[in-house]
């Protein structure tokens, strides 16, 4: 069996799908004030493309898949489209990115149909601020689905928190005591500049470095935690005697671009090799042809550059590729 593997010999057996560029919350990083220009349904792959794509995908060697989106939970049924997936041969894992608003009642239906484990975005633990980040959102929900994710079993439990300067970096310490008393994986995520490499990224850009540093500050004894499960390219560490773990990704000052596994497929059908540079290839002329499917996965590993190259950006250094204009919910995480 032919597998995806590029020139830099970077075996490729992860697929992210986004299902949606539509979202219930308008984060602070992830979306302009004024929102965007969401796709019209119509414009969307339907559950049996996707289906399609990962079909042949699983043929090339793609063993674990992401469901994202936008928010993955707005799209309807979405467990429909998991207990496609969940029954193709090849596909070990199923995993989903969510903000969890939706995720308490959705949590025991997708457990059913074949999701394995979740991922919660979770910025700010005061609900004042996590309203201010989200423009609107219940941080009482989003605890509500993690209850629900313990309950129904999935496991790990990750919550992705993304860092940003002068924002929620004063939480540090409360999201810390999370992974205490809780078998929870907590991943600290660089703020990355997808499709806003501006002024305002760069003031509210924080290395992760900040994060161990006040660990020990607060008297956190960090060692090192090789038994989390799961596709991310975190560091991972736990607090001597904790349940939980503490992950660290640190796409922009330590990238990680050298063990990337992943391609992405984006609502509208387009299969990226890279989240940053703007290169896509269009699945929708192919949908009924195998072979020539088959040819656009191999084709999208061909230019895929070594890295992203996104710390140039700090220092406003020339990059060897187009960066993408496409926010991060129109391309799916």
């Amino acid at each position: 069996m032919s597998q995806l593997v590029d020139r830099f010999n970077r075996k490729h057996d992860y697929l992210r799908i986004s299902v949606t560029d539509r979202c219930n919350l308008r984060c602070v990083y992830c979306m302009p004030p004024e929102g965007i220009q969401f796709l019209k349904h119509s414009d969307l792959l339907s559950y049996e493309e996707i289906e399609k794509v990962v079909k042949v995908g699983a043929s090339l060697g793609i063993r674990k898949l992401r469901l994202t989106g936008g928010e993955p939970l707005v799209r309807k049924d979405l467990e429909v489209l998991v207990k496609k997936l969940s029954q193709i041969e090849g596909i070990e894992d199923i995993a989903l990115t969510t903000n969890g608003i939706f995720l308490a009642k959705k949590a025991k239906l997708l457990k059913e149909a074949g999701v394995t484990r979740v991922n919660i975005s979770l910025d700010s633990l005061r609900p004042d601020r996590y309203k201010e980040i989200t423009r609107g959102g219940d941080l009482q929900r989003v605890l509500d689905g993690i209850a629900a994710s313990f309950e129904v079993g999935f496991q790990p439990l990750k919550i992705n928190t993304v860092l940003m300067k002068g924002f929620n970096d004063d939480e540090i310490g409360d999201f810390l005591h999370m992974t205490i008393d809780q078998p929870i994986n907590l991943r600290f995520i660089e703020y990355m500049p997808i499709g806003h490499a501006d002024e305002a990224w760069k003031t509210g850009y924080l290395s992760l470095l900040f994060v161990k540093e006040k660990a020990k500050q607060l008297g956190f004894e960090l060692e090192k935690s090789e038994d989390v499960y799961g596709n991310g390219p975190s560091d991972n560490f736990r607090i001597r005697g904790a349940k939980g773990s503490i992950g660290f990704i640190n796409p922009v000052s330590d990238h990680f671009c050298s063990s990337c596994n992943r391609l992405r497929l984006t609502s509208d059908g387009y299969l990226k090799a890279c989240l940053y540079w703007d290169e896509e290839l269009n699945v929708k002329n192919y949908l009924d042809d195998d072979e020539k499917l088959k040819q656009l996965y191999f084709k999208s590993l061909i230019n895929k550059p070594e890295n992203h190259e996104m710390a140039k950006v700090m220092n406003d250094e020339t990059q060897s590729h187009q960066p993408t204009v496409r926010r991060m919910s129109q391309i799916g995480g």
